[in-house]
């Protein structure tokens, strides 16, 4: 005979147990973890005498320095440059991540001092540009190689500028190898 097995509901200690695991777990910002919190108490439903709040506990935790919303920024602007992502793109995962305001702001000025590099790490591992394997005159292939980078988030004048460029223009670079700025 099979048993029932769901987890019974929530009370506000195995809410704080719940949002000391994730946090253990996971890199997260306060309206992530507040989410989360949320989609449980949904899940499992309610046995505390106090109606729950999400946000207090992420707050708290963010006090106790469990959660950084500027340290999970700045290391996600770092990631999604390194993937060769755009200002755009970036901007839309800080804020689907709940970065906004001050945080937003702080990371900002890295998103700008990156920007070229990233264009440059997109069409490296695309080939796209100066790194394709040969030259293409094809007008179809330049729109595709554009509309590739516009939707890795750059802007069109920075895609230009890339896409104009040549494999002698780039600083050390040997196509056998990887590119060194």
């Amino acid at each position: 005979m099979r048993r029932n097995s769901s987890p019974p509901p929530l009370d506000s200690d195995a809410l704080d147990r719940l949002a000391l695991r994730y946090v253990e777990r996971y890199a997260t910002t306060r309206a992530k973890l507040r989410d989360y919190l949320a989609r449980k108490i949904r899940e499992r439903g309610w046995a505390g005498d106090a109606p729950p709040d999400p946000a207090a506990i992420a707050e708290r935790m963010a006090g106790l320095r469990y959660i950084d919303d500027r340290d999970f920024a700045e290391a996600r602007v770092r990631a999604l440059g390194r993937r060769g992502l755009g200002a755009r793109r970036i901007d839309l995962a800080l804020r689907v991540a709940g970065i906004e305001g001050a945080d937003a702001a702080a990371v900002r000025e890295d998103i700008d001092a990156q920007a070229d590099a990233s264009a440059l790490a997109f069409a490296k591992r695309r080939r796209l540009g100066p790194f394709a394997m040969s030259p293409s005159e094809d007008p179809r292939a330049r729109d595709k190689a554009f509309a590739a980078m516009l939707r890795a988030g750059h802007d069109p004048a920075r895609i230009r500028r890339i896409l104009a460029l040549e494999a002698d223009d780039l600083p050390h670079f040997d196509r056998d190898n990887a590119l060194s700025y």
